[in-house]
């Protein structure tokens, strides 16, 4: 019988299960005594996970007189995979409680939850762990460390865990390489290509989708190029993750003709390539390109995602034009994606744009589930009219429904003050976001503090505000009380804050420009001229770039 059932759950394994098919086979199970099996409760388990059933799933491994570790990993997985990472990390506890020791996989699953959770502190504690069960060592457990630390920011430790490696397999590599992409630092991820390649690792589709990834920008251009040709000659372009991630390079480098070029060789492109070239077009002011192409997809019977609908939405703003936007968003209702977090953020910004708040804060009442970051782009939205009671009510809206807010919660709030001229209400949000919610200033709020001093013509206080604040001071705040002292003609305080920017050596051509226009305005050409003079001294010699020749990267 054991057999028989087992055949019946191999056959099953290759076609999906529904809710339904799953539980018709847990019954024909129950009347066997194999139901206690560890084999078929872990089988059960995934399949109700699959069909988001956690509760039937959670039962019947509470039923489970005995757990292996493969039933441990498959509940940890399944509350991990839908971000329930409370009952995850309290199961993962609960195993290290038990008399079985967690596995490679299980190390895996729960550190990519804590990647995806913002965990840090969890990400160190279970990279202990790995220590003290020895598999520290381990390639899968190596692999899911540096993911885990390269998406929290944490790249040091992440290269520390790769070095630490005996052997490394191509997927680790592979991983490292995406590490330093994802961060921006190609360079680094180049020189583990070099080496890769030299001690006889070929690369495959992975390893050249990662490469791509980390070109980012068209002064990289030329070393997407360089890739590109390595494509060519090992024979990668019918990889279709190659030939997509070639387009988004290309994309994301303003080079849309070469992007087009890739894209029109691609048998079936994906959502991801149509998002990148549509995204491409819209970011470079070619709004109606990107509305063609996004038109020709649906033409074509090809249903959009949320990323793409996302994109699109923020292209049709720069249009002014509400009435594209109002047409994604019929599309959107038609199919079922309204209650999708980035598209409402999406639609709430282009309505807010487009000068129809009203519709904006629609949006934001119909959604069933709206968090903190559809708050945020609402709030902004109503900031930006200078509706800034408005805006504090929704803020208070949100704390009333539990949510937590951010940095971007503050800054938005923050906005909106500056816009009414809210003086009082603008520093009470800035201490409460520090005191009450515990969230560190940056650069952004310390602009707003500084604009709303400013503009009301709290110059004074708002230099020592800025002088209060930890070096270097960020040329943008200058920048923002200098213009300032622009809008109330206020010379003598203007000395002085050049002062600080020449001696901080954060003078930006917008700096000099304010600061003659004052100047002038008062008829102090002396000083124009001198100030000219001293910005011209002052700028710093370009820097030299970088190619990428032959595989070694070189001065240019």
């Amino acid at each position: 019988m054991f057999i028989q059932f087992r055949t019946l759950l191999s056959q099953c394994s290759k076609t999906h299960q529904t809710l339904l098919n799953t539980k018709q086979l847990h019954a024909l199970i129950a009347k066997t005594h194999l139901v206690y099996d560890p084999f078929f409760a872990t089988k059960l388990t995934r399949y109700y996970a699959l069909n988001g059933d956690l509760s039937s799933a959670h039962q019947l491994f509470d039923e489970s007189p005995e757990r292996s570790i493969y039933l441990w990993n498959s509940i940890i997985r399944a509350y991990a995979k839908v971000h329930d990472f409370k009952n995850a990390f309290n199961l993962f506890t609960q195993l290290l409680k038990s008399n079985l020791w967690p596995d490679n996989f299980t190390f895996a699953c729960i550190l990519r939850a804590c990647s995806e959770n913002n965990d840090v502190e969890g990400v160190k504690i279970v990279h202990g762990g790995l220590t003290a069960y020895g598999l520290g060592m381990d390639s899968i457990c190596g692999s899911a460390l540096i993911n885990a630390y390269s998406k929290l920011g944490l790249i040091d430790n992440a290269s520390r865990v790769f070095h630490g490696l005996i052997d490394p397999d191509l997927a680790t590599w592979n991983t490292m390489i995406n590490g330093f992409g994802c961060y921006g630092i190609w360079t680094e991820g180049l020189k583990l290509f070099d080496v890769m390649r030299t001690i006889g690792i070929e690369p495959d589709g992975y390893t050249m989708v990662a490469m791509l990834s980390s070109v980012k920008g068209p002064g990289l251009l030329h070393i997407g190029q360089g890739f590109h040709g390595f494509c060519i000659k090992s024979g990668f372009l019918s990889n279709d993750h190659v030939a997509s991630s070639l387009v988004t390079m290309y994309s994301i480098c303003e080079s849309l003709g070469s992007a087009e070029e890739v894209f029109k060789r691609l048998v079936e492109p994906d959502i991801v390539t149509w998002s990148a070239l549509i995204t491409g077009f819209a970011h470079l002011g070619q709004i109606h390109k990107a509305l063609l192409l996004f038109r020709e997809r649906n033409m074509n019977g090809m249903k959009a995602d949320h990323v793409l609908l996302s994109s699109i939405l923020v292209a049709t703003v720069q249009l002014g034009n509400v009435g594209p936007g109002f047409e994604i968003h019929c599309y959107i209702l038609r199919h079922g994606f309204e209650t999708e977090i980035r598209i409402a953020s999406a639609l709430i910004d282009m309505y807010s744009k487009c000068g129809f708040m009203e519709l904006a804060i629609h949006v934001l009442n119909s959604h069933p589930r709206p968090n903190m970051i559809v708050y945020n782009t609402a709030i902004l939205g109503l900031g930006s009219y200078g509706n800034a009671s408005e805006a504090f009510r929704l803020f208070d809206e949100a704390m009333e429904k539990g949510l937590v807010p951010d940095e971007c919660t503050f800054s938005a709030l923050l906005h909106a003050c500056c816009q009414a001229g809210y003086v009082k209400q603008g520093k009470e949000i800035y201490e409460r976001m520090k005191d009450e919610f515990g969230i560190e200033p940056r650069n952004e709020h310390y602009v707003h503090i500084v604009k709303i001093l400013g503009m009301a013509g709290k110059l004074q206080e708002a230099f020592e505000f800025v002088l209060g604040l930890s070096k270097p001071v960020d040329a943008g705040i200058w920048g923002a009380l200098l213009a300032c002292c622009e809008m109330h003609g206020n010379s003598a305080l203007v000395d002085s804050v050049l002062r600080h920017v020449l001696q901080n050596n954060v003078q930006e051509d917008s700096h000099s420009v304010l600061v003659s226009k004052i100047y002038a305005n008062q008829g102090r050409w002396d000083d124009v001229e001198q100030l000219r003079d001293v910005i011209t001294d002052s700028r710093r010699k370009k820097l030299p770039g970088l190619s990428w020749i032959g595989g070694k990267i070189v001065k240019k």
